[in-house]
């Protein structure tokens, strides 16, 4: 129960038989005496669920994650396959262990880097590219048998059947980048997207590059469907039948804008052909991106809001009776984005984009002294070993907290939408 620290006990079996008269008298003279409450067994709980927005990606700090076995997982080495469930990345630092929850005793991280609408209720292995953990309903079901599960965080959207974030992301950096350090002339070396491993051309990404409508509606669809399969399991496995579903939506890594000093560099924008030292410049800032890929890139991060909200528009006209709360967060990074002013990557609340020179552990930060086949090389590690750059462009430590914040304003609040905005002055507030 939702704020709850009592259970009521249970009803006696029977009444006990009085013998004799004596005895009888001496009952009803005696003050009736109430039995003692008991304290509730199962400590209340808050369970994030979902994909790498929710698991910490980007933060640090990953405990070890126990996979489809039962087998413990820490870290396996870089070169590893990416399947490896560590690589959910799950967070010391994520935003379900940092926010404000107040009457919640535990917190449970089943979320997983990557996930899809379909790894709600099917192992992710039994799909291309997934890692070996359970379904994060059946994760649920062994949480709830020791714990009161009084809240979920739920993250679902940007990755399904239909694009992923890390492909969409890796498309458009990669772009950037073969145009930046190739001419027109050097068709015969073949860069490739970062995470599909398909063949780029060089043009700045448009609006269908990331998603279509039609995507976006099969997504929703996919989306909705499986919150409703976690509704249906928490009804089923929550004693009490109180707990309150958060259904999170994206904030967007980049601004609107680039700060001026990310516009060009040796006397070069990106509307040429050949910029490699502005290339170099906005890799080093962590935002290797096209300035006319910003528009299309923040219509996407607003098309997976209305993913999000409509599944929890949906859910909420389906069960009245529920306790569903669409938290917004697209706003709650502005103005300490990517390159949104001078000082990037050390003033954002993003991560930067970066890549490794084989799976190496260290991250390249600056390709200045590269040439195109060096750019080649690192970003096909990525390509080769996703684990090496798949903490690009999320939520660091600092927009981990920034999303506990929110996170404590949604809990608190209990309302069907729940908006959160970051001020000028760096305060996170909700409404």
């Amino acid at each position: 129960m939702l704020g709850r620290l009592m259970r009521a006990p249970a009803a006696l079996a029977g009444a006990l038989l009085l013998t004799t008269t004596a005895t009888a008298a001496l009952t009803l003279a005696a003050p009736a005496q109430a039995a003692p409450a008991q304290a509730d067994p199962l400590p209340p709980t808050a369970v994030a669920m979902g994909d790498s927005f929710i698991s910490g990606e980007g933060a640090g700090g990953y405990v070890a994650v126990t996979d489809q076995s039962g087998v413990s997982q820490g870290f396996p080495g870089w070169a590893a396959d990416n399947s490896n469930p560590f690589f959910c990345h799950r967070s010391a630092n994520a935003s379900i262990q940092v926010a404000d929850l107040p009457g919640i005793a535990q917190r449970v991280n089943l979320a997983c880097s990557g996930a899809q609408p379909a790894d709600m209720a099917s192992a992710s292995s039994a799909r291309p590219a997934g890692r070996t953990v359970a379904a994060q309903i059946d994760q649920l079901r062994q949480v709830a048998q020791t714990s009161d599960v009084d809240l979920v965080l739920l993250g679902l959207g940007s990755n399904n059947s239909q694009f992923t974030f890390g492909g969409v992301a890796a498309e458009c950096a990669g772009r950037f980048v073969a145009d930046g350090y190739t001419g027109w002339w050097e068709v015969w070396i073949h860069f490739i997207n970062w995470v599909t491993g398909t063949e780029l051309n060089e043009q700045a990404c448009s609006d269908a590059d990331f998603a279509t409508g039609a995507q976006i509606d099969a997504a929703r669809a996919e989306t909705t469907a499986a919150v409703r399969q976690v509704l249906d399991v928490l009804d089923e496995v929550d004693a009490d039948g109180e707990h309150r579903i958060v259904l999170q939506d994206y904030t967007n890594p980049l601004p609107e804008a680039y700060a001026e000093q990310y516009l060009e560099e040796d006397g070069r924008r990106d509307t040429r052909d050949k910029y490699r030292a502005l290339v170099d410049e906005r890799y080093a800032a962590g935002c290797p991106a096209d300035v006319d890929s910003l528009g299309p890139a923040h219509r996407f991060s607003q098309n997976l809001g209305t993913i999000v909200g409509g599944a929890a528009a949906t859910l909420q006209a389906e069960r009245p009776d529920a306790d569903i709360t669409y938290l917004d967060v697209q706003h709650a990074f502005d103005g300490a984005r990517l390159c949104e002013s001078p000082g990037s990557p050390a003033n954002a609340l993003a991560t930067p984009l970066r890549v490794m020179d084989g799976p190496s552990g260290v991250h390249v930060t600056s390709f200045g002294p590269f040439d195109k086949f060096d750019i080649k090389r690192v970003t096909d590690t990525c390509s080769d070993y996703y684990q090496t750059c798949q903490e690009s462009w999320h939520p660091n430590v600092a927009g981990h907290q920034a999303l506990g914040r929110c996170l404590s304003g949604a809990w608190a609040a209990g309302a069907p939408t729940v908006r959160c905005t970051r001020a000028p002055d760096g305060t996170i507030s909700t409404s």
